[in-house]
């Protein structure tokens, strides 16, 4: 399978457990690696035979600047299923990095790998 992929998405939001981090909002930094067979698009050099990777953006940047959410775990699993739903793609590694979470590292975080509800045969 191709990937198409999107790094280092920014996004200011409301994340984190502590009550300073429910007041004021946060960047996070988002990564996806997403399961697309690209080959029509490469035969057709047509943009509508391509993954719109630029609606995909936009749609995650909308949903992550609105959300509210205590764990990057519950973010990162909303994210999927959001792209999932709504996008052909078939599967999806997704990276969500809370930069400054911890004193002296760059940046924390979780990776997930989730596939469509309808090509897994097992969980």
């Amino acid at each position: 399978m191709d990937i198409v992929y999107i790094r280092e998405l920014k996004v200011e939001t409301i994340i984190g457990i502590f009550d300073w981090e429910r007041e004021r909002k946060q960047t996070v930094s988002i990564d996806l690696d997403l399961g697309f067979d690209i080959r029509a698009a490469a035969r057709s050099d047509d943009i509508a035979d391509a993954l719109d990777y630029k609606a995909i953006s936009h749609r995650v940047r909308d949903f992550v600047a609105a959300a509210e959410f205590q764990l990057v775990e519950a973010l990162a699993e909303a994210v999927a299923g959001i792209v999932l739903a709504e996008f052909p793609v078939s599967w999806l590694r997704l990276r969500v990095g809370k930069p400054g979470a911890i004193t002296g590292s760059k940046d924390t975080g979780v990776i997930i790998e989730r596939r469509r509800a309808d090509e897994t045969a097992e969980d």
